[in-house]
């Protein structure tokens, strides 16, 4: 079967400076992938490589579903399926939730009647319904504005989602609430991909690989185990694997 996401010696620099230094990763529709490493690791980069930030020099594959990302606009990135959970989300002051979602969703060519459905069935779910009205993310807390993102995410329903270090910030409370929110979002047509520097958030869903990520590549992959590792020991025991 095609995996979500399938990533191949992916190489990205800025200027003379390479970032990026021939990650491999595949992430099959169904599983939810933990990205860990230590800060430098790359971790945001592989964010925006695989988004289309263009600021990058870029070489190697990325592949949404069997199609290529990498010639892709961001636009065109986000029709095709991927769709991106911020570290830190901004404010859209005088966008209705609701309207930024019917928009989306248009864009998405998702009919409105269905739209509408997936909205109030999702707005209850992670209980979104009473920030509908309000303008995007304004005057919610870190963990509202990261469960409203996920909230999008079950509405749009995009085949790859990246989280991007969506625990950084939050009381343990909100990592909680956070994590189920992540794991509801499972489906047999996504495939998800969640970048964190800690193990906490694991403690709280159903992570089907780990990847450490140091020096711009994955170095190692495992199964909860590896999380496990890697809060009793830190990153030093893999740094001899860089050598």
């Amino acid at each position: 079967m095609t995996p979500a996401l399938d990533v191949t010696d992916l190489h990205a620099s800025v200027g003379d400076i390479e970032i990026l230094k021939g990650l491999s990763l595949q992430v099959p529709f169904g599983e939810i992938h933990a990205i860990m490493g230590p800060n430098g690791s790359g971790k945001s980069t592989l964010c925006h490589v695989l988004a289309g930030k263009e600021a990058y020099t870029v070489s190697g594959s990325a592949r949404l579903d069997g199609q290529d990302l990498l010639g892709e606009p961001t636009d065109v990135r986000a029709r095709m399926g991927l769709m991106q959970g911020f570290q830190y989300p901004v404010e859209i002051r005088g966008v209705k939730l609701v309207d930024f979602l019917k928009e989306a969703a248009d864009e998405a060519g998702i009919d409105p009647d269905e739209a509408a459905r997936r909205i109030a069935e999702s707005g209850d779910q992670f209980d979104m319904t009473r920030f509908l009205t309000r303008s995007v993310n304004q005057d919610l807390s870190g963990g509202e504005k990261k469960r409203s993102e996920i909230f999008q995410m079950a509405v749009l329903r995009p085949k790859v989602v990246i989280l991007d270090e969506i625990d950084s910030g939050l009381d343990i409370d909100a990592v909680r609430e956070v994590a189920e929110a992540v794991e509801a979002m499972r489906s047999p047509e996504v495939g998800i991909v969640l970048i964190t520097h800690y193990s906490r958030i694991l403690r709280y869903l159903s992570a089907d690989r780990i990847h450490v990520m140091m020096d711009g590549r994955i170095i190692e992959s495992g199964g909860p185990e590896l999380a496990a590792q890697l809060e009793a020991g830190g990153y030093e025991a893999f740094r001899a694997q860089l050598t």
